[in-house]
């Protein structure tokens, strides 16, 4: 008895676990939100016909919080497979380059740590991943990603997402349209935040002002949810087309 309570006191102490109870810390702020648009999700997806069982699948196995409101957006009965498709690789695109950013923390890792990594990486667990990666600078590349703190942050972040997109499903047709109170602010208020603490300068910021240009000219003016994949498209181009200057 003795031993296994000073296994459980050692597991408890754990430089690894102290910094997975650090990440769930961390992610409370996100969590609160994202709790009000993940529900906001949900009811969308309701209305669209998905059933409570197919919500947290598609919540669950695309862990993209934009590229789902998108596919809603254009959602239509029977489903265009394709297009939906498209749109999903357009607005998870930004992933690619997301993804690439972590390769020098994380190269040295198995593929069993790796892929598990990138499948639950959404843009607040990067952001928060990295930044903490940054602060760690008197460390050498290899150690200056806590994985046990991004992990903590991806297990709090994913189980709240699949957790309120169904309670938002299940409580939606019963308290009718919840974006009259105001939830579906928490979308743009959430991406906000993430944007402030990543702020480079006005000159790494020009994609998203050309993105958001012509997703503004797209919404005013072509066939609804078009907006989406058009500001992806001209973002992911005008990125290229910068740093290819910015290089000259």
């Amino acid at each position: 008895m003795l031993t296994l309570k000073n296994t459980a006191q050692s597991l408890n102490d754990s430089s690894e676990f102290v910094d997975f109870k650090r990440g769930l810390k961390a992610s409370i702020p996100i969590l609160i939100g994202m709790v009000p648009f993940a529900m906001v999700l949900g009811t969308q997806a309701t209305q669209k016909g998905l059933s409570l069982l197919e919500i947290p699948l598609l919540t669950g196995l695309n862990f993209a919080g934009g590229s789902e409101f998108a596919i809603l957006e254009m959602w239509t009965n029977p489903p265009q497979i394709f297009m939906l498709m498209f749109v999903t690789f357009l607005v998870n695109s930004r992933h690619l380059l997301m993804g690439a950013s972590l390769v020098p923390y994380l190269k040295h890792l198995p593929n069993k740590k790796v892929l598990p990594a990138l499948f639950f990486m959404c843009d607040e667990s990067w952001a928060m991943g990295m930044a903490n990666a940054q602060q760690n600078s008197q460390y050498p590349l290899s150690q200056r990603f806590n994985m046990a703190f991004y992990s903590g942050i991806c297990f709090a972040l994913y189980a709240m997402w699949i957790s309120c997109t169904a309670l938002g499903g299940a409580v939606g047709p019963v308290i009718g349209d919840i974006t009259r109170w105001g939830f579906d602010m928490a979308f743009p208020a959430v991406f906000l935040v993430l944007i402030r603490g990543m702020w480079q300068g006005v000159a790494a910021a020009r994609p998203w002002l050309v993105s958001l240009i012509a997703a503004v000219i797209a919404y005013l003016y072509l066939p609804e949810g078009w907006y989406v994949p058009i500001g992806a498209i001209f973002g992911i181009a005008s990125a290229f087309f910068f740093v290819g200057d910015d290089a000259e």
